[in-house]
């Protein structure tokens, strides 16, 4: 239906018009659509394959320093951003979850960090999602072989190391990083990391105190049993 004044307007003045109606929607349209492709290059939310994982992909980002500038910034404010997700891990490579694809993808791999002369000790932590044919022990053993002979000065540290190799298995899917600060940002658990100093402090606080509690519960023990033993006597 036009309106009285679209009736009035010749053909030709009502054919200019649409012209210019459509090549305005086309405008339009053409933003939407470059904005729209701008944000799914950025950040795309893609199908994990497993309950409770949400596998975001980005383009022109480091995942590593982005995650790592996330747990630093909490780490640091001691300010809780969120309440819903409790570990955030950035994935750098994938591969096929079979000993011998992941063997010969982390050969590779593992280059920027480890082969001489780089260097630095490590730990390789594991888990595996919808996945029952890959073994923990193998994959660590493979792997941590894997790193030695890139440089042998590259020696193992589980309790504060430089480097962590984060092996996450979902369904046939191995996915690798290599993080920084893993045993600083609490195994890069969000929840955790923003849990203050004093916090810390009290917990062993409290643990100290069970520890001698117990100390001292199992020397009154023994000293009750030996005045049973003298009456006894």
């Amino acid at each position: 239906k036009f309106s009285d004044h679209e009736e009035r307007l010749s053909g030709s003045d009502r054919e200019e018009d649409e012209d210019d109606v459509e090549a305005a929607l086309k405008k339009e349209v053409g933003q939407i659509r470059a904005s729209t492709e701008q944000k799914l290059r950025r950040f795309q939310s893609v199908e994990s394959g497993a309950n409770n994982v949400v596998f975001i992909r980005t383009q022109g980002i480091e995942p590593e320093d982005l995650v790592h500038h996330i747990l630093k910034d909490m780490h640091t404010t001691k300010k809780k951003k969120t309440r819903v997700i409790l570990r955030m891990l950035p994935i750098s490579g994938t591969c096929k979850a079979f000993m011998e694809d992941m063997k010969k993808y982390t050969e590779t791999f593992f280059e920027p960090w480890f082969k001489a002369p780089n260097k630095g000790t490590f730990q390789i932590v594991y888990k595996a999602r919808n996945n029952s044919h890959m073994s923990r022990e193998e994959v660590i053993k493979e792997l941590a072989g894997i790193v030695g002979s890139l440089n042998p000065e590259n020696k193992v540290d589980l309790n504060n190391p430089q480097y962590t190799v984060v092996v996450e298995i979902i369904k046939t899917v191995c996915c690798l990083s290599v993080v920084r600060d893993y045993v600083l940002f609490r195994k890069y658990n969000l929840q955790e990391v923003v849990k203050s100093n004093k916090e810390d402090a009290q917990q062993k606080s409290t643990l100290t105190e069970e520890q001698n509690f117990e100390v001292v519960k199992a020397e009154t023990e023994e000293k009750s049993s030996k005045e049973v033993k003298e009456e006894n006597k």
